[in-house]
């Protein structure tokens, strides 16, 4: 990367990159923002409310100019961006080229497969009910098409049911995301989407009432068997981690220090409560 004067001036008001929620304040934000998710791109971004922002909000009317002159024109993606990022000079030449060619590898994906990664970006950032809600969507749309190009319509439904299992998963929804895991493996039979289904019912269930749900399930008795030395392992991992320590050291406070454990649990409240101020935000 060049170190190089900032382009136009810092917005006031952020622009959205379509279909990734990403907030950015100026042309340097948008051109990393470009190369990190380069493949996650589509056309959405070759739109006027992003000339306008460059306008109005970077002060930049004759880049904005331009920019409306290839909208108008038959510009390709690659060549969008390619423009964008030579304008801005914040990369060299080599950089641009590859993002540039990741944008057109990108264009490969069908529309579903394209909007199913930049939903999976989401969920990446753990901005879980963002996710859900775009899935739901993604799922109607579908719904209505029923076509999904040269790939097997299976696997991606899968994948996508399989992904907002994840979502609802980190929103601690676990009956809904074992329904999801469920849906996944039937449009898939891949055994990962069936133990994802059986690890989402080993949390949602106590111990007694799992062991009655696996019981009625046959054939589930090894893929069981696998889950409880997976879950073993990762409780051992998760003991040894250094949050762990600092929980049972915050739980001994209760008896030893009871007004430093309450001062240290209102920080830990206050501090989950803006991360899942964050985790829902737009």
């Amino acid at each position: 990367m060049q170190v190089s004067v900032c382009v136009g001036d810092y917005a006031t008001t952020p622009y959205s990159m379509p279909g990734l929620e990403i907030s950015v304040y100026c042309m340097e934000e948008l051109c990393y923002g470009i190369r990190e998710n380069a493949f996650l791109l589509d056309a959405d971004l070759m739109d006027e409310e992003l000339a306008d922002w460059i306008e109005q909000e970077c002060g930049l009317r004759e880049l904005a100019a331009e920019v409306r002159n290839m909208l108008m024109g038959q510009t390709t993606l690659s060549a969008f961006v390619t423009f964008l990022m030579e304008a801005v000079m914040m990369y060299d030449a080599e950089v641009i080229s590859e993002v540039s060619r990741a944008v057109r590898n990108g264009s490969g994906l069908s529309g579903i497969e394209r909007r199913k990664k930049q939903i999976d970006y989401l969920v990446k950032k753990k901005k879980y009910p963002a996710a859900i809600h775009r899935y739901n969507e993604l799922l109607c749309r579908w719904e209505e098409s029923g076509e999904d190009g040269e790939v097997p319509a299976g696997k991606v439904l899968a994948s996508i049911l399989h992904n907002k299992g994840v979502a609802l998963t980190g929103m601690m929804e676990y009956e809904e995301a074992a329904q999801c895991f469920l849906q996944a493996y039937e449009q898939d039979a891949d055994k990962t989407y069936y133990e994802a289904y059986l690890a989402a019912k080993r949390i949602e269930l106590d111990e007694t009432d799992y062991i009655a749900f696996i019981a009625e399930l046959p054939g589930s008795y090894d893929c069981s068997m696998r889950l409880e030395k997976t879950m073993e392992q990762l409780m051992k991992d998760y003991e040894e981690q250094e949050r762990h320590r600092m929980l049972m050291e915050h739980r001994e406070l209760r008896t030893d220090n009871r007004q430093r454990y309450y001062d240290e649990s209102d920080h830990i409240t206050r501090t989950l409560r803006i991360s899942y101020r964050n985790s829902v935000s737009e």
